[in-house]
């Protein structure tokens, strides 16, 4: 019988196949945004503690590397059973740690289980190369081998996928993992997915959970000598921070980081469905999601009509308790969350803007915000808002949308809406961003489509062969065949 996901079981560490408290000397509350209950306190991990994972994890991988891929796609299989069978546990485990509503929770189960199902895909996916040689009688053999070791480092927002869009495929390809989930979410991001793989019989040391912070064990995650992959995802500030301590390593990374996308409404567009992604877009997750829409530009010519349909759809959204399935926006994570949206939506009202929709935030929950008027030199227009405030900024034909989308530091996602799916096309190709979507919403990762930024919003890619890029190494073997004639 599988053992219960409960908060309490799951405050633990996870080392070398073993459930055990940490040895720090304080101890991670973890708190439901919602109502402030308490649901776990967890001891933190110490620095011995991450050795002692790394370790685990370096042994353990040897074998698993050799093992046949076969062997190794069974365990993705009996997990995506796991996860299907405890599809309501692990939603209520979601709704409690992350104050996510019932359909957000519903949607990154969903993420989740796709991730597994092309994880069975990827342990087989590894293929070598014979190029040809410039030598006569030379074969170049060009093999494909797992990295060793990755370490994870998974963020608060979406943790369950976020965490298994790197584990899953890590582990498939032969690697092992550390993972180190954020504070706010140490069990949905960290110790939960621990227990998935455990009751898939995924072999002990393979991954390894530590939860913890670095007041506890400084930069000990990164700068430890075993893994040779770092895969974050969070903000650009601590981003800059792992790439800078990774390099000092010569380890490669893998950034997913912050976003300030742009859903852009061309004069031809659909503008009920238009209001609809744009909606979706920008306050899935009461807007803590690195794709949203800040930013909601409008063809001048269609601005009135737009801005009638938006923000009588955002006025409707249903605020409060995210167990309640009607609810649609529920708390931020945190206070210091909730205070800081709350002062940038204060700002950006002192600088010029007004806002269309509105109200006073009660605990974590900042309501729907729509402002509009925002001044073109207002520091809110170019930075990552992670809450639901939505920018409404109309522009005047093609060119000054793609330089008022352009105008930030980020380059993650972006949306075009049209009646000329080509025209949006040729718009999608000027903005500076790793992914763009022709009517449909900035919120959108597939397993085999490539994910990831450009500028601040990150470096590398994740999905399909990106994937298999970022958790592999290719090895070149040469065979001389008779004799080299040497130049000297």
């Amino acid at each position: 019988m599988a053992a219960s996901a409960s908060f309490q079981d799951l405050a633990l560490q996870y080392i070398a196949g073993a459930w055990r408290p940490g040895r720090g000397s304080w101890e991670i509350i973890d708190v439901n945004p919602w109502n402030g209950d308490k649901l776990a306190a967890i001891t933190v991990a110490t620095a011995d503690e991450v050795d002692e994972a790394y370790r685990a994890a370096e042994r353990a991988q040897i074998t698993w590397a050799r093992t046949n891929p076969y062997v190794r796609r069974r365990v993705f299989e009996r997990a995506l059973r796991v996860v299907e069978e405890r599809e309501a546990e692990f939603t209520e485990l979601i709704v409690a740690e992350l104050g996510g509503t019932r359909r957000k929770a519903g949607f990154e189960v969903a993420l989740v289980k796709e991730m597994l199902r092309e994880s069975t895909r990827w342990a087989t996916a590894t293929e070598g190369r014979i190029p040809p040689s410039m030598t006569d009688g030379k074969e170049n053999r060009v093999y494909r081998l797992p990295v060793g070791t990755v370490c994870v480092i998974s963020p608060f927002n979406f943790p369950l996928f976020l965490a298994m869009k790197s584990v899953a495929p890590a582990l498939a390809l032969g690697s092992a993992v550390v993972l180190k989930p954020h504070q706010d979410a140490p069990v949905t991001g960290g110790s939960l997915v621990a227990r998935i793989f455990e009751e898939a019989d995924l072999p002990p040391g393979l991954l390894n959970v530590v939860i913890t912070d670095i007041a506890e064990i400084g930069d000990a995650l990164i700068e430890h000598p075993v893994p040779r992959v770092i895969s974050f995802t969070g903000s650009d500030k601590v981003g800059r921070h792992v790439a800078t301590v990774a390099a000092a390593g010569f380890k490669r990374c893998v950034l997913e980081l912050g976003g300030n996308s742009a859903l852009i409404v061309l004069d031809d567009a659909d503008l009920d469905y238009a209001v609809e992604a744009a909606v979706f877009s920008r306050f899935i997750h009461q807007g803590q999601v690195c794709m949203a829409a800040n930013r909601v530009l409008v063809d001048r010519s269609v601005l009135a009509a737009s801005t009638e349909k938006f923000t009588a759809r955002v006025r409707a959204l249903r605020t409060g308790d995210p167990a309640d399935p009607e609810v649609q926006v529920g708390p931020l994570i945190g206070p210091r969350q909730a205070e800081s949206v709350t002062a940038l939506i204060e700002e950006a009202i002192r600088d010029g803007a007004t806002a269309l929709v509105g109200g006073p935030t009660v605990r974590n929950v900042v309501p729907p915000t729509v402002l509009t008027g925002v001044p073109e030199d207002s520091p809110v227009l170019r930075r990552e808002i992670f809450g639901p405030v939505a920018l409404l900024i109309p522009f005047d034909g093609e060119d000054e949308a793609v330089r008022i989308a352009n105008a930030t530091p980020y380059g993650l996602s972006g949306a075009v809406h049209t009646a000329d799916t080509e025209r949006g096309v040729r718009l999608a190709q000027r903005i500076d961003t790793g992914m763009i979507h022709v009517n449909d919403s900035t919120v959108a990762d597939e397993p085999l489509v490539s994910f990831g930024g450009e500028k601040c919003s990150g470096m590398g890619r994740l999905n399909g062969e990106a994937t298999v890029d970022a958790f592999t190494t290719t090895k070149t073997i040469t065979i001389q065949h008779g004799r080299t004639a040497f130049p000297f």
